[in-house]
């Protein structure tokens, strides 16, 4: 007996030892390059080559060089554009999904099934091979240059992954919570916004931040339709500023990669507190 359980305890210790250094070797990976761009970007210098990851003069200039709107870096006005598309695609997602998914989850109607299929395949599509086509429909309809059309695009291809996780969400929500509502005369609106929504807050935590960090991170439909500098985003920007010939800048591109993380971990955050499961328990009407 004692053999056995020296045995198990033997076993425990390996198993929380290979899971430390699992957790540790992730650490690292994950945060070493992130302590390497904070490192860059206060080393003097344009070049990495010099760089270090604890710089022996720190210095801010590169910082101070990004909002000093010199040449073509403009850098405060790709700050605020991508701040203004990734708020209103977050918006407009949060609208949409939350809608289509209570359609799909509660409703029976004609076209149902065909429409969730219709989803499915969108989702295996991916969104860069629809570039030319979206150019071309920019310059027939005047829009190259359009933030809105932008936010448009992105808020559509959010829609069919997005539906998918809040209809799971909406599904394992009671359906006696509904009829107890429409007992005491509620309508479907009603009960989508009064019992629905609230009850759903960690899954819509989670749109809510796919529709915000999804526009920080892309580049290739953005790289499409802005033409002008001072319409870009923060990833086409940045990219600009290590492609020129002239006067590539990797240190100030990495203090503007560190600046763009800021909004990104506010939003986080905000809505941590919602990432939480179980709030349906206990809600069903006795």
């Amino acid at each position: 007996m004692k053999t056995k359980m020296k045995s198990m305890k033997s076993q425990t210790r390996m198993k929380m030892t290979f899971s430390y250094l699992l957790l540790i070797l992730m650490v690292i990976v994950i945060v070493y390059p992130l302590l390497w761009t904070i490192g860059a970007s206060f080393n003097p210098g344009n070049s990495l080559v010099s760089t270090s990851l604890i710089p022996a003069n720190p210095t801010l200039s590169h910082y101070r060089r990004l909002f000093a709107n010199e040449g073509s870096l403009f850098y405060g006005q790709w700050y605020w554009n991508s701040l203004k598309i990734s708020f209103f695609t977050m918006v407009l997602s949060l609208v949409f999904v939350s809608m289509t998914a209570y359609s799909f989850s509660r409703f029976r109607f004609k076209g149902r099934k065909n429409g969730l299929v219709l989803f499915l395949l969108l989702q295996m599509i991916p969104q860069f091979s629809a570039l030319i086509a979206i150019f071309v429909l920019a310059q027939m309809l005047g829009l190259i240059n359009s933030h809105a059309l932008l936010i448009l695009i992105y808020v559509g291809g959010q829609i069919p992954m997005n539906t998918y996780l809040l209809k799971g969400y909406f599904d394992s929500i009671p359906l006696d919570l509904d009829e107890s509502a429409k007992i005491d005369g509620a309508s479907n609106t009603r009960i989508f916004l009064q019992i629905i929504i609230p009850l759903s807050r960690p899954m819509l935590a989670v749109v809510a931040m796919n529709g915000f960090t999804g526009p920080l991170g892309d580049f290739a439909l953005s790289s499409v339709l802005l033409r002008n500098p001072e319409y870009y985003t923060l990833p086409i920007g940045l990219y600009k500023l290590v492609t020129d010939k002239m006067g590539a800048s990797y240190t100030t591109f990495a203090a503007g990669a560190i600046l763009i993380s800021i909004p990104i971990a506010l939003v986080f955050l905000a809505l941590q507190k919602h990432f939480v499961s179980g709030l349906t328990a206990g809600g069903t009407k006795g």
